[in-house]
């Protein structure tokens, strides 16, 4: 078993070489062994731009041009609002790209008129491969705090179960960010292997960081390639988007995508990881 999982990480090292694309071909050649996934983590900010356009195909090219597996996306719209003409964003993008999705409703409020559409703003995972089942819990808020929550989608990846959460942390209250970061550590408990992605409004070295930081390897520490930074898009000085393994779960390259930087005012963050047989 160990001689099959380093000819997968072999293979991941020589594609890895000019930077991250496809891996299916290394991953199907292995059979039932190792998975090598590409996961993205992005805020796409309703779609949208730096430029104040509305663009969903904008971040869908994005999503394509990336080949990323699996997407955890934070900021969307689902019949919210005329600001993204009332769209069912998640669908959308699902159609666009031939994507399984999952969408966690963080904001869920009753519909303008009976009949119609609620009107819900959150999460969503998207997924070459099939999602068999998701759940969305909604994480400590205190008065006035807007809510979030933690997306759950688990992936059959040829076979296996690979567990990827995607998250959105408080924008405006670290205290809120304090209670959510235990929270999630305690909602994922000992699940393996796993994956978490989000905008956690929070660099690595704040105090909301820690329960990640020593809960799971932090994917740019373990494999970083430039300064990390995310926010803001067009010239970005923080990194509060990123990715998280259990130790079932290894990242070989982890890179920030500034193939559009005016798509959103975050830009994306992937990274190639191998999931233990």
């Amino acid at each position: 078993m160990l001689r099959r999982t380093l000819s997968v990480l072999a293979a991941v090292v020589a594609l890895t070489a000019t930077g991250i694309g496809h891996a299916s071909a290394a991953t199907e050649s292995e059979g039932r062994g190792a998975r090598v996934l590409d996961v993205m983590t992005f805020n796409i900010h309703h779609a949208q731009g730096t430029d104040d356009v509305l663009d969903l195909q904008r971040i869908a090219d994005v999503v394509r041009r990336s080949g990323a597996d699996v997407v955890g996306l934070q900021e969307l719209d689902n019949h919210y609002s005329g600001r993204s003409n009332w769209a069912d964003q998640p669908a959308e993008l699902a159609a666009m790209l031939g994507y399984h999705v999952v969408f966690g409703a963080n904001i869920d409020n009753e519909p303008p008129a009976p009949g119609g559409h609620r009107i819900q703003y959150g999460t969503a995972i998207l997924s070459r491969y099939p999602i068999t089942e998701s759940d969305n819990t909604w994480l400590y808020k205190s008065p006035g705090q807007e809510q979030r929550g933690l997306l759950h989608a688990t992936l059959d990846v040829r076979g296996k179960a690979v567990h990827f959460y995607c998250t959105h942390l408080a924008a405006s209250s670290q205290t809120d960010r304090l209670q959510q970061t235990p929270q999630i550590v305690d909602r994922i408990g000992n699940t393996e292997p796993a994956i978490l992605v989000g905008d956690f409004n929070a660099v690595p070295t704040a105090p909301e960081s820690q329960p990640l930081q020593t809960s799971y390897t932090d994917a740019w520490t373990k494999a970083g390639h430039g300064d990390g930074m995310t926010i803001p898009a067009e010239g970005p000085t923080e990194r509060i988007d990123d990715i998280y393994t259990t130790d079932d779960v290894k990242p070989v390259v982890t890179r920030v995508l500034h193939t559009d930087p005016t798509a959103s005012d975050h830009l994306p963050v992937i990274s190639r990881v191998v999931v233990a047989p």
